[in-house]
């Protein structure tokens, strides 16, 4: 199974973020059934973390990502993007096969 890239500009955000949320507290990315492409993404910020979550740590930033939804995002580059439509964490999956028009919600 291939690793998951957190980019730099991601860490960032992501810091910035948790620089409000009590101490421990992390980005949990999740896979979740629905959308007009059949998944989406989801971003929660969680304290609890799964002996079988996947940790991914960069410049002090934490990402969690549960077993299942590894498997569909396996290889996957997360990012954040900032331009002049707007300020989002984009994640390139090299799984998707399409995606919708929103964005956010994409197939296998």
């Amino acid at each position: 199974m291939a690793d998951i890239i957190l980019t730099p500009r991601a860490a960032k955000r992501i810091n910035e973020i948790m620089g409000t949320e009590p101490p421990g507290a992390s980005l949990r990315i999740s896979v979740n059934g629905g959308g007009c492409s059949g998944f989406s993404y989801a971003f929660d910020i969680t304290r609890a973390r799964a002996e079988d979550d996947l940790v991914i740590e960069r410049d002090g930033a934490t990402v969690l990502v549960d077993p299942v939804s590894l498997e569909y995002m396996s290889g996957s580059t997360i990012d954040f993007a900032n331009d002049l439509i707007g300020q989002a964490f984009k994640i390139e999956n090299p799984q998707v096969t399409s995606s919708c028009g929103c964005g956010t919600s994409f197939s296998l």
